[in-house]
């Protein structure tokens, strides 16, 4: 409903006011340079919604976005957490390629570790996020972690794991 819509802009907006108030009284400040907005929903819905999403808190205007960070994890505003896992992939399978430089050079428990501490790391980080994810988009990662085991144990790229 566009008037339900409206008074919950309004209270999100005077929830902000306040908190700038709070910050504001221990001397800190809130950055509405650095100020993100998203609204999450299915696209159906997010098209349905009325067409000025932004929000004004002490005249900045804070315009909705697509994709937000928090805490590492990239929140896209349907929730199928892609952007997140692209970017994850890509990170990793970078590392993966230079670990292949040293592989020579080391012995296996020390591949192990190095595998353990910059790629599983970062896949087991905020993994609960990913729960109830189709296959499909979970796919890569499971790229990711045979590519790791490949690595350690010295198998070519078309061995099975």
């Amino acid at each position: 409903m566009p008037g339900e819509e409206a008074a919950g802009l309004h209270k999100l907006a005077s929830c902000i006011s306040e908190l700038q108030a709070w910050c504001a009284s221990r001397r800190l400040q809130l950055n509405a340079a650095k100020t993100e907005l998203i609204w999450f929903g299915s696209r159906a819905v997010l098209q349905k919604s009325s067409a000025n999403r932004s929000l004004t808190v002490n005249s900045v205007v804070i315009h909705p976005i697509d994709v937000v960070r928090d805490l590492g994890v990239l929140l896209d505003s349907e929730v199928t957490m892609k952007p997140h896992i692209n970017k994850l992939v890509s990170t990793c399978f970078y590392h993966l390629r230079r670990l292949r430089q040293p592989k020579r050079h080391v012995n296996r428990d020390v591949m192990k570790q190095l595998v353990s501490a910059l790629i599983l790391s970062r896949i087991d980080y905020c993994n609960s996020v990913l729960v109830g994810l189709p296959w499909s988009t979970i796919a890569p990662l499971h790229r990711v972690v045979n590519t790791a085991a490949r690595l350690v144990m010295g198998l070519s790229a078309r061995d099975h794991v």
